[in-house]
């Protein structure tokens, strides 16, 4: 199987993460700082962070990541630093073995710095670059709802292999969407998931556990007939995505399901397994940019499950070109057998309001 030693350790990575992520939860959840864009970031970002790159490093020394954070604020603030230090050196998988192929613990306080100050990749068209949003959803996070540890390699811009844990899903792929799923869902029994795809090998899930890898089973989009029974997924924020266009084309398309909101990528990996069918997220204004680190891995976990992902004009997502997707706008995901008409509705609704 191509790219076998880095979906493993991408696999691994984001395990061990999501250990550190959820004992944050239960014992630091409301330790916010604000970042300068005013999105409240926790001391889980700054440890999940460093653990996915030093796992990276370990195995694939050369490569690049692009990271959300870096070390300035833990530079700043000695007691934030023992603190992420503490959790980091917390978290391990039980499995001594598995542990080892990622590094074991990170060795050092100064290690822990470097490892998140090696996330400042700038992007780009040539190499191996990985995009890595160590928690994704962070309003959801703090309040026990949905959000998503994220990484993925891109080759020479494109998305390669995609990993997304998500410690509140159901284990359950069969599991219906309803709008509770959002809600504050504490992790608990049945609870965890790690989603996983390597281009042109399919998409697959697996429980999330503390030890190595538990068995995958391959996952596929719902073949959707009728676009009127659709489930759709949309953010919770309204910030995010253009809640009033959304629920235009649902109706345009026919859909009287309420709209599914969730935060973070687990909104990509839900409709994956054929738990929800399509994702929206439209544009709320003309110069906000998408992070690519905030699709990359969704968008390959859902091609590879059988569906196609473009911009709001039906343009490819571009990976290539730095941090954002500067050349799209919104994005539209859904299953291949229904996205032609999926994608006319949204350019109608939006093509309107021009």
């Amino acid at each position: 199987m191509a790219y076998e030693k880095e979906l493993e350790t991408a696999l691994l990575a984001v395990q061990r993460a999501t250990l550190l992520t959820k004992s944050v939860f239960t014992s630091h959840s409301k330790g916010t700082l604000t970042k300068s864009d005013a999105s409240p970031v926790t001391i889980g970002d700054f440890g999940a962070q460093a653990l996915i790159i030093a796992s990276i490093k370990h195995v694939f020394p050369e490569d690049e990541v692009v990271g959300e954070e870096d070390a300035d604020d833990l530079r700043a603030n000695d007691s934030l630093r023992d603190l992420v230090w503490d959790l980091v050196t917390a978290a391990k998988l039980e499995d001594s073995a598995a542990e080892d192929k990622i590094g074991g613990p990170i060795k050092s306080k100064d290690a822990l710095l470097e490892a998140l100050d090696s996330g400042r990749s700038a992007g780009g068209r040539k190499g191996r670059i990985w995009a890595l949003d160590p928690i994704d959803g962070t309003k959801g996070f703090l309040r026990g709802g949905q959000y998503a540890v994220c990484l993925a390699l891109m080759v020479d811009g494109v998305p390669t292999v995609g990993v997304l844990g998500c410690p509140n899903l159901p284990v359950d792929d069969k599991a219906p969407l309803d709008s509770s799923i959002g809600a504050d869902a504490d992790s608990g029994e049945g609870k965890g998931v790690l989603f996983s795809a390597v281009k042109g090998e399919g998409a697959s899930s697996r429980p999330l556990g503390k030890a190595g890898l538990q068995e995958a089973q391959k996952i596929s989009m719902k073949a959707v007939t009728d676009i009127s029974e659709a489930t759709f997924c949309e953010s919770v924020e309204a910030g995010h995505s253009s809640h009033g266009d959304q629920a235009s084309i649902a109706s345009k398309l026919g859909i009287t399901k309420a709209s599914v909101r969730m935060d973070s990528q687990a909104k990509y990996a839900s409709i994956a397994r054929g738990a929800g069918d399509l994702y929206l997220r439209l544009p709320v204004s003309k110069s906000y940019e998408e992070k690519i680190w905030d699709h990359a891995a969704g968008v390959v976990i859902v091609q590879e499950a059988g569906g196609e992902v473009t911009d709001a004009h039906g343009k490819p997502l571009d990976f290539g070109i730095g941090r954002t997707l500067k050349e799209n706008k919104g994005v539209v995901a859904a299953p291949k057998a229904v996205f032609p008409k999926v994608i006319e509705v949204v350019k109608e609704v939006l093509g309107a309001k021009q």
